[in-house]
């Protein structure tokens, strides 16, 4: 199946860093962060999943997801996970909520690249994006 990255409208910034030749299809997001799409297609409307890479010592923009509840679960690396102004550190294996509506972002603390899933109800659109930092 081919998919046409749901990131595509959001605006992109040159940056810094290289993508991964692990992780085709990258691309990196005013978020800060990189985004691969593994699932996300308006045939299912239920559901999307994405896996998100954040560089060594980068914390995404705050942000939140109107009516999408999201999902992290922690593949790699380590990071201070914030969700509606409580922190807590994360690491390979952990698993973070992430209700509807709420203020989120995250800081790649460790010496590696922090790597996670994303998995959004419903899927994730543009649309649903709000830039708490710079909107």
């Amino acid at each position: 199946m081919t998919m046409t990255s749901t990131f595509a409208s959001l605006s992109f910034e040159s940056a810094s860093y290289a993508p991964s030749p692990r992780r085709r299809d990258e691309v990196w997001t005013t978020e800060r962060c990189f985004i691969r799409e593994l699932y996300n297609t308006p045939s299912d409307p239920e559901g999307s999943l994405a896996e998100a890479r954040v560089p060594p010592g980068v914390t995404t923009v705050l942000h939140r997801l109107v009516d999408v509840h999201e999902r992290y679960v922690i593949r790699e690396g380590r990071g201070r996970m914030e969700v509606d102004g409580v922190t807590r550190d994360v690491k390979a294996g952990d698993s973070v909520d992430i209700p509807a509506g709420a203020r989120q972002r995250i800081r790649n603390t460790g010496p590696l690249d922090l790597v996670f899933l994303c998995f959004c109800t419903p899927r994730f659109v543009p649309e649903c994006y709000r830039d708490l930092e710079n909107d």
